[in-house]
């Protein structure tokens, strides 16, 4: 099925009772789209993000908050039962922009060393994902995940360092640079600039860090450390 054509859906969702749905398409696909998930399916778990959370972090004005925004608004006009899941930024977005770096040397070089998150590790968003969709109790709550440590850029290039046994160093580039550097890696331009006002109002304060992994699964969030190690090789 494809979102943007709504009438491909009905065969995909055919005896489908719960949906976990990932947005990636244009806000106008949306309507149609969850028209035809709310004709076949009781439950949905949408994966968004913490725009509403009040953390600087997470306040930059962009084009992908819009579009959470709506398609939650959808979702809670469409008398489906929902849970709307809200993770901080992945931990596994520093292998994506930093791992060919450090194929070839030692340093990372990006923007806002001083900048801290606390990212999560992907299991966890999975886990609670599985918690919302199978379990009682999650209707109409708006799980905020993070990982359990607040970390500056700096502080987790240094960890996974320790993971890969290397002495690793972080070169802090003005933001013309790093914008530069973003869209030589294919960033769209908005995605580059979005990013760099986020790690912007991030800099300086500590991160958000929430309890909602342990609350929902019954395990505690693993660690950035835990997630280097996991992803090492």
């Amino acid at each position: 099925g494809d979102l943007t054509a709504s009438d491909t859906l009905d065969v995909c969702l055919n005896g489908v009772d719960t949906v976990f749905l990932v947005w990636t398409a244009p806000l106008a696909a949306a309507a149609p789209a969850l028209e035809r998930v709310a004709a076949h399916a009781r439950q949905i778990v949408l994966l968004t993000s913490p725009h509403r959370t009040a953390h600087p972090f997470f306040q930059q004005p962009n084009g992908l908050r819009a579009i959470h925004a709506g398609v939650e608004q959808l979702i809670q006009a469409s008398g489906l039962r929902w849970t709307f899941l809200r993770p901080g930024p992945f931990a596994i977005n520093c292998r994506n922009w930093w791992a060919p770096q450090l194929r070839n040397g030692d340093v990372v070089r990006w923007f806002y060393a001083e900048a801290a998150t606390a990212p999560i590790h992907e299991h966890d968003i999975a886990a609670v994902a599985v918690r919302a969709l199978c379990d009682e109790g999650h209707d109409g709550l708006e799980h905020v995940i993070t990982g359990p440590a607040s970390l500056t850029q700096r502080e987790q290039v240094q960890i996974i360092g320790d993971a890969v046994g290397r002495t690793l160093g972080f070169e802090e580039l003005p933001r013309e640079s790093a914008r530069e550097q973003m869209i030589a890696m294919r960033f769209p331009p908005f995605a580059a600039d979005m990013l760099l006002d986020a790690y912007q109002a991030a800099v300086g304060q500590p991160a958000l860090v929430t309890s909602t992994v342990l609350e929902v699964t019954g395990a505690p969030a693993r660690s950035f450390r835990d997630w280097a190690m996991d992803h090492a090789r």
